[in-house]
């Protein structure tokens, strides 16, 4: 029997030319976040089942790589339930361990604490573009910080790392969970039935409103609560300024400080952006986590056709792990589309050293080649990448290979 040679479906190997850009990328979010002051953590890569399975996580909680008990403690003979077998489980993003690592180490923490974690998260998804089971994931969170300064400073630090990286023409769509909700309460939609009505608005960039109406009405929900709620959006739409909009029409329904707070974020970022980028209310935004709280937002870039990173303030999360809440925001830009649009695009990353491979033909003198590995690294002191490696028989197809790996100058070295 052969054994396998393709990767699981859903993940990848990654070659070197992807690596170098990875890297890249990530030295240039590193650089950017901590001039923000943000302070690099890491967390582990598997959490408790219960603290993934909270009823915070949406759509992805149905997206969990559970693990099962090892040893003495599974029995599978006698086993009822799912908690008879799984007790941990691959985390399927940033955001809960995160909640979880404060809640443990608040006392050693700042107030605000500003993190910065990047690493691999796990999702039982179905792959497509740009979406993967295994997936890298950059995040900054402000954590203890009330106002809308950590909004600000959370979208001024993600873009500009997207204009550093050459992303231009990008915009930032942000929202309200709080105008969501007074959107649905004036519309006359029950409270219970706003998960419903959300879920169903979420669809909106790919079914449109007539298929949002649709779905609406399929749900069982009054017809001139759908027509009201409709008429909102379409107004937002005509609007110079949606938000002001809002607050003239809905009225009591929406409370004041949303409205000023928005403002606030969009006059401070617009005023002190890095990056050309635009900064959009969309009253459709939704972002599917139950987490979220206030202010959310989405990065869309035109290439991918999608959304590449997002996040949004999330105040309850930590208090569901101490029993007291605290403030909490984040952001996360979407690395692997990220990747996936730099390598479509034909990225080089810039001011790399200068490349070059020695070359040593078999049989070359052991006392020479102590003075080649010695030039090497006299090299190597000089900033330059040098590899050392015996010459192939076909020299010209090995020259060939290292050169898609970026190596410029070959350095010969023959036994005569």
């Amino acid at each position: 029997m052969s054994l396998v040679k393709k990767p699981v479906n859903g993940m990848k190997d990654i070659l070197p030319l992807e690596m170098q850009i990875r890297d890249y990328v990530q030295s240039v979010i590193k650089e950017t976040y901590r001039s923000f002051g943000f302070t690099p953590i890491e967390t582990p890569c598997m959490e408790h089942i219960e603290n993934l399975s909270n009823k915070q996580g949406g759509e992805n909680e149905k997206l969990i790589f559970k693990v099962l008990k090892r040893g003495e403690k599974l029995r599978l003979d006698t086993a009822q339930s799912e908690g008879d077998l799984v007790d941990f489980g691959m985390r399927y993003d940033l955001t809960v361990p995160l909640a979880r690592f404060y809640a443990s180490h608040a006392n050693d923490l700042p107030s605000p604490f500003k993190a910065l974690q990047i690493g691999n998260v796990w999702r039982a998804d179905r792959p497509q573009r740009g979406r993967y089971r295994q997936l890298m994931q950059c995040d900054i969170d402000i954590l203890g910080e009330p106002s809308n300064l950590a909004e600000i400073e959370l979208i001024l630090a993600t873009t500009m790392t997207l204009g550093r990286l050459g992303f231009r023409g990008f915009e930032v769509r942000i929202n309200e969970r709080r105008i969501l909700k007074a959107m649905a309460a004036y519309s006359g939609f029950a409270q219970e039935d706003y998960d419903t009505v959300f879920i169903i608005l979420d669809k909106m960039d790919k079914i449109g409103m007539e298929g949002v109406v649709a779905e609406l009405a399929q749900a069982g929900f009054a017809k001139q609560s759908v027509e009201t709620y409709m008429e909102l959006f379409a107004g937002v739409q005509k609007a110079q300024d949606g938000i002001s909009y809002l607050a003239d029409t809905l009225g009591e329904y929406l409370e004041a400080d949303v409205v000023s707070s928005m403002k606030e974020i969009s006059e401070s970022v617009n005023a002190c952006k890095a990056a050309e980028f635009a900064l959009v209310f969309d009253p459709t935004l939704v972002r599917g986590m139950s987490y979220y709280t206030g202010t959310i937002f989405e990065i869309a870039i035109p290439e991918f056709g999608g959304s590449c990173g997002g996040g949004g303030r999330y105040d309850k999360m930590i208090g569901n792990f101490t029993g007291k809440d605290v403030p909490a925001c984040g952001f996360s830009i979407g690395f692997e589309r990220i990747i996936l649009l730099l390598l479509e695009s034909g990225f080089e990353v810039p001011q790399q050293p200068k490349k070059t491979a020695y070359l040593i033909e078999k049989g070359y003198p052991g006392e020479k080649l102590a003075q080649v590995i010695a030039q090497a690294q006299e090299a190597r002191k000089d900033g330059q990448q040098v590899l050392v490696v015996r010459m192939n028989k076909n020299k010209k197809f090995q020259k060939e290979q290292l050169s898609k790996e970026g190596y410029e100058e070959f350095v010969e070295f023959f036994n005569r």
